[in-house]
């Protein structure tokens, strides 16, 4: 054991410790841009595709593409960040006070 540690790099042991203090100070990578309504009805349409294409109801490439979304719904509104949004300029969470 004494060998193999001798042979990793100090960074790769855990004797240096690497900071990046562009991701430090703010977390601007995925700040929170969705509000609980917004939250909410994606989730409700997204399981509304769900159970039509699990009946039949929306079968084929639509069917397919409309779990596509289903699924970028869903994992949108569970980490409460939208990119397009990001992209677009929206935010629909509510004032911090």
């Amino acid at each position: 054991m004494a060998l193999l540690r001798a042979a990793l790099p100090k960074a790769i042991r855990g004797g240096v410790r690497i900071e990046y203090p562009e991701y430090k100070q703010t977390n601007k990578l995925m700040k929170k841009n969705m509000g609980s309504t917004d939250r909410i009805i994606r989730s409700l349409l997204a399981i509304t595709a769900i159970i039509l294409y699990a009946t039949g109801t929306v079968t084929g490439k639509l069917g397919i593409g409309l779990m596509v979304l289903s699924g970028v719904f869903l994992l949108t509104s569970l980490v409460s960040f939208c990119p397009l949004y990001t992209l677009v300029g929206l935010n629909t969470c509510p004032a911090k006070r």
